[in-house]
């Protein structure tokens, strides 16, 4: 067994210690790779006294929320969905760089209401160690209100929650990494519900490209499309058959990027065109 499995084993050990500690756990769940591994451990070692709450609002695609639900019910797990209703705050809807912190937040409060009414004791969320090295304001919302991190407290990187799922032949294995429709959002510009139906009509309506990444960021008129640095030069090729799909919703200009993760730059050249 290589160092990096015999690793990994042993922060397997350490996430099913720490939960098996824990009196019953309700999990934010999002239906990323994250929480979804998350979920997973917890019901195998708490059954019935793990539960998962997803928080719906227009910055969560339709797509994502049914397959989030399929994901619980196939895993026999209790999920609530709960409105979180972050657009009629002002903090969030200003998007002045603490917008994560007004959502996490208000889910948490959210779980916190739902958690005292049904008897559980114990909320959680999926960070990862790997998370650790962004800024990242929801942070600072889960520890004002006591919310557990087990994925990073057991030492899971990105690497060993991917394990995980594989191992476990979990269907978001090899998903990629997603965020919310108002990170589509440049900051300081202000989210709406309209923006973000905008927002999800254009990925969807490039969806079936087949892009691996994929994030249509919303500039006004301008819509700048990332997809993964390797597949770069195909949206290049594809340019009118996605300028044209996007006409449609009012985008009247394109800008084509190489997707880099927040914190990250990418090296690729984008192309701009009307």
């Amino acid at each position: 067994m290589s160092s990096s499995a015999a690793r990994h084993l042993d922060r397997c050990r350490d996430l099913e210690r720490l939960l098996g500690a824990l009196p019953d756990l309700l999990v934010a769940f999002s239906g990323g790779v994250d929480s979804s591994v998350l979920l997973h451990a917890a019901v195998r070692v708490l059954g019935t006294r793990a539960a998962a709450l997803i928080g719906d609002s227009p910055s969560l695609p339709r797509r994502e929320l049914r397959e989030a639900e399929e994901f619980a019910a196939r895993l026999g797990v209790r999920l609530e969905r709960l409105e979180t209703r972050e657009l009629e705050l002002e903090g969030y809807v200003a998007n002045d760089g603490q917008r994560c912190y007004f959502c996490r937040h208000t889910l948490f409060r959210s779980m916190e209401t739902w958690a005292r009414a049904h008897a559980f004791t114990t909320l959680a969320y999926g960070e990862i160690t790997d998370d650790l090295l962004e800024p990242r304001p929801g942070r600072r919302a889960a520890a004002e209100l006591a919310v557990r991190a087990p994925l990073r407290e057991a030492g899971f990187s990105k690497d060993d929650v991917r394990r995980y799922a594989r191992a476990h032949e979990l269907a978001m294995a090899e998903k990629p990494a997603a965020a919310c429709l108002s990170s589509r959002v440049p900051l300081g510009t202000p989210v709406t519900r309209a923006r973000l139906a905008r927002i999800e009509a254009a990925e969807e309506a490039l969806r079936t490209l087949g892009f691996a990444i994929l994030r249509v960021r919303d500039h006004g008129e301008n819509a700048r499309v990332e997809v993964a640095a390797g597949e770069l030069a195909r949206a290049r090729a594809l340019e009118p058959e996605l300028r044209a799909r996007l006409a449609s919703l009012g985008f009247t200009s394109l800008e084509l990027a190489a997707y880099a993760r927040a914190g990250t730059t990418s090296s690729a050249a984008s192309t701009s065109s009307r």
